[in-house]
C-alpha cells in the first residue's frame, strides 16, 4: 500500500482561526515546538457525526498547556465548537481529529516566554488502530527499552509531544521484530501502558490496571472502566509487577485510536481473549457509535 504524507492531502486544517487548504498549513523551522517540543496535543474520534467525549478531551488540552507553561488563546467552548466545524468543513463524519497547540518561533532557545502560541486541528479518515482481524485473537507485544519517567523528571499529567519521542522508538523497535506494540514499564519497574494506550489484565473475573500517577489517566481508560463497573465487575488500580502477568488469564489494551484491543502476548507472558475482553470491546464500540445506553 503506498503511502500518503500527511502533508499532501486535499482538505482544510483550522489554524489559529481560519481555515488554510491542507497543503499551506505550515510552520516555520525555527517554531520553537519543533527544537524544544513545547507542544500539547489530542487525539479524538468522531462517530457518526458526534466527536465522542470532546470536551473531556479539550478540557485535557487547556491543562496540558497550563502545565507546559502556556496559555490557549481560545476558550474551550471555542476549541470544541472548532473541533466539530474542521469536521464538517472536511465532509467527514467518521475520523480522527488531532488538536494540537505549540510555541511559535519568535524565540528559540530554552527560555521563550514571547513566543506566540498557535493551535491547529486536523481531521483525517481513520479506521481501526491494528488490523481488525489481529484485533479478534489478540495483539502481541514486546517489552520497551524505555520506561516511563517519575512525575519528578518530566510533566507526566500533560499530553505532550515530548513524552511520546520514547514511545515512537518502542514502537519502531516492537515493528521491526515483528509485534504491533510495546509494553512499558514506569520507572519503579512496575507494569504502566503500551507506548499509545493504558492497559487491563483479568484474573478471576476481576479487572486489575495500573495505578496512573506517571502516565495519562486516558480517557478511553476512565470510559472502560465505568463499563466494567456498569456490569458489576471489579476493577482493581494497583502497582502490578512484570513478573504478575502470569497470573492473569486476559489482557487488553484501550485508547482513543485502539479503543479496546485485546492482546494474546506480552512478551514471555501469554493470554487468552476471553469473554471480559471481547464484551467490552463490543460494549465501547456500542457506546461511542450511541447504540448503548450508559447505566
Amino acid at each position: 500500500m503506498s503511502l500518503v504524507p500527511f502533508d499532501d492531502r486535499d482538505g482544510w486544517i483550522w489554524l489559529d482561526g481560519q481555515f488554510v487548504p491542507w497543503r499551506e498549513a505550515k510552520v516555520h523551522v525555527l517554531t520553537h515546538g519543533l527544537h524544544y517540543a513545547s507542544s500539547v496535543f489530542e487525539g479524538e474520534r468522531m462517530y457518526g457525526g458526534e466527536i465522542f467525549e470532546l470536551t473531556a478531551h479539550t478540557e485535557r488540552f487547556f491543562k496540558s498547556a497550563e502545565i507546559l507553561d502556556f496559555k490557549i488563546p481560545y476558550t474551550v467552548a471555542e476549541i470544541d465548537e472548532a473541533c466539530k466545524a474542521t469536521c464538517a468543513k472536511n465532509g467527514l463524519t467518521d475520523c480522527y481529529l488531532r488538536p494540537i497547540a505549540w510555541r511559535g518561533s519568535e524565540m528559540i532557545g530554552v527560555s521563550a516566554q514571547q513566543t506566540k502560541i498557535h493551535v491547529a486541528i486536523a481531521v483525517w479518515d481513520w479506521p481501526s488502530y491494528f488490523d481488525p482481524e489481529a484485533k479478534k485473537k489478540g495483539i502481541r507485544l514486546t517489552w520497551a527499552k524505555y520506561n516511563r519517567p517519575s512525575p519528578e523528571t518530566a510533566p507526566v499529567a500533560a499530553k505532550a509531544a515530548g513524552l511520546y519521542m520514547i514511545c515512537t522508538i518502542s514502537k519502531h523497535a516492537a515493528e521491526k521484530d515483528g509485534y504491533s506494540d510495546a509494553m512499558m514499564l514506569d520507572y519503579r519497574g512496575y507494569v504502566a501502558e503500551a507506548t499509545g494506550a493504558n492497559v487491563f489484565f483479568v484474573k478471576d473475573g476481576a479487572i486489575h490496571t495500573p495505578t496512573p500517577d506517571c502516565f495519562l489517566n486516558g480517557i478511553t481508560r476512565q470510559t472502560v472502566i465505568r463499563l466494567a463497573k456498569d456490569r458489576g465487575l471489579q476493577v482493581i488500580e494497583r502497582h502490578i509487577k512484570p513478573e504478575e502477568l502470569s497470573d492473569f488469564t486476559e489482557c487488553f489494551i484501550v485508547g482513543t485510536a485502539a479503543e479496546v484491543t485485546p492482546v494474546a502476548e506480552v512478551g514471555q507472558y501469554r493470554f487468552t481473549p476471553g469473554e471480559i475482553s471481547l464484551s467490552l470491546m463490543d460494549e465501547y464500540a456500542r457506546l461511542v457509535r450511541r447504540e448503548l445506553v450508559p447505566a
